[in-house]
């Protein structure tokens, strides 16, 4: 019974491939176009994410390369830093605290900012802080698995996009076709109508 299921299954889900007295041409065309559509809006969700993967991926490794390590030394004491540094609002949320540090510019030039440091942490205490080619304090930036998560996220992101525009473009194209068949369904029984009346009467 599971395989006679089976079959009338696949029988209602392929019919418009199949030849059989009811199936219209505008029937075979929405199957080609619709089968069309998929294959186009899966291909292009394959390739919007592998493409979004990989620019993300290169403007990370940019990053990376315009980013460079400096010894800093922590100005004051970790401890006297007010409660609202504290890092629930830092990158990592790692128990640290935003604290102000002092370092060297590649011009020379001594600069100053807040970095994360441990809570213990005390003044003259070196730290590595992250600078950009200017000597200006940047954000860590995000490597290895960090660095491939984040890549991979706006792959999936953009793909499903990409596939759920499709399938938007694919729904439409099924109703405009939908709607052109109940026309030609209408139009065709206005013209039988008569005749089957009169066989009902008669």
């Amino acid at each position: 019974m599971a395989r006679t299921h089976g079959a009338e299954v696949r029988r209602v889900r392929l019919w418009r491939w199949r030849r059989n007295p009811l199936r219209r041409r505008s029937d075979l065309i929405e199957a080609w176009v619709l089968l069309a559509v998929l294959v186009l809006a899966l291909s292009a969700a394959v390739f919007a994410g592998l493409t979004a993967a990989g620019a993300v991926d290169g403007a990370l490794a940019e990053r990376r390369d315009r980013t460079r390590t400096v010894a800093a030394v922590l100005i004051e004491d970790a401890a006297h830093t007010t409660p609202a540094s504290v890092s629930e609002n830092s990158e990592n949320g790692d128990g640290g605290v935003w604290a102000p540090v002092r370092w060297t510019a590649p011009d020379g030039t001594h600069r100053t900012g807040r970095a994360e440091v441990e809570p213990s942490d005390r003044a003259g205490t070196a730290v590595t802080v992250w600078t950009d080619p200017e000597g200006r304090l940047v954000s860590r930036p995000p490597e290895g698995a960090e660095a491939r998560f984040q890549s991979v996220m706006a792959g999936v992101t953009i793909g499903a996009a990409t596939a759920g525009a499709g399938l938007l473009g694919a729904q439409f194209v099924r109703s405009r076709l939908q709607r052109r068949r109940l026309e030609e369904w209408e139009a065709e029984w206005r013209l039988v109508e008569p005749a089957w009346r009169k066989r009902m009467t008669g």
